[in-house]
């Protein structure tokens, strides 16, 4: 494994942001587990602007961070198809999950059109929508699906994560999605989609929920492990 990887997070870090303080402190945890060292750079959204190749090619790694509606939603959604595209190993969470679902719908899937209902919420064209519930602040209980790379990495069908958002896949393009690529790989209770992901990346998923939220010096995250993992494997 190299002596040190490079991280870049997509978001607007806000210290009094708990989201963003526990990212920072995953990685360490995830990295000390590993016995590596790593090195993480928020990247703000207004600065993905345009043309990001250059900017961004000496990443390791990418995570999308919480804390939507970022102040650039076309950076966000520059960042994260970077890393699709130049195969990184890379994390959507919460807000970086609802975003990677929209890169997806419109780069993948060709819907040019396809839109958040937090910032457009009358477009004709929703894949992201309200959950039927709000999930800030709640612990749930998630079914990581059989068959699937999120079941590799957890090691356990059954899990429990911290989620903080209001809004999540559009169940009405859950179909379309996975047709194109994006696979559920995991549920809630209610079989609505907490996880996706790309199977054919080498390691590329969306979580609805923060997992750097509840990871711990003695318990890092497998998520955030298994991105540094894949990342010094490279």
């Amino acid at each position: 494994m190299p002596k040190k990887l490079l991280v870049g997070v997509i978001g607007d870090f806000r210290p009094t942001y708990d989201t963003h303080t526990m990212t920072n402190l995953a990685f360490r945890h995830s990295a000390d587990s590993l016995g590596i060292k790593v090195e993480v750079e928020w990247l703000p959204t207004p600065t993905l602007d345009g043309y990001v190749d250059v900017k961004l090619g000496r990443f390791d790694a990418f995570l999308c961070a919480p804390g939507s509606p970022y102040k650039s939603s076309e950076g966000a959604l520059n960042g994260i198809r970077f890393a699709r595209e130049n195969d990184r190993p890379f994390i959507g969470t919460c807000g970086g999950c609802q975003h990677t679902i929209i890169e997806f719908a419109r780069n993948v899937m060709g819907i040019e059109n396809a839109e958040h209902a937090e910032e457009h919420p009358d477009a004709s064209n929703l894949f992201v929508t309200p959950l039927t519930c709000s999930l800030v602040g709640k612990v749930e209980e998630v079914k990581v699906l059989a068959g699937t790379r999120a079941l590799k990495v957890y090691g356990t069908p059954i899990i429990k994560e911290k989620f903080y958002c209001n809004y999540g896949l559009n169940p009405a393009r859950r179909e379309d999605v996975e047709k194109a690529g994006l696979r559920v790989s995991g549920l809630d209770a209610g079989g609505e989609v907490r996880i996706l992901e790309l199977s054919n990346a080498r390691f590329f998923f969306a979580t609805l929920f923060v997992p750097q939220a509840t990871s711990t010096p003695e318990r890092p995250h497998p998520m955030i492990t298994g991105l540094l993992r894949s990342a010094a494997a490279a």
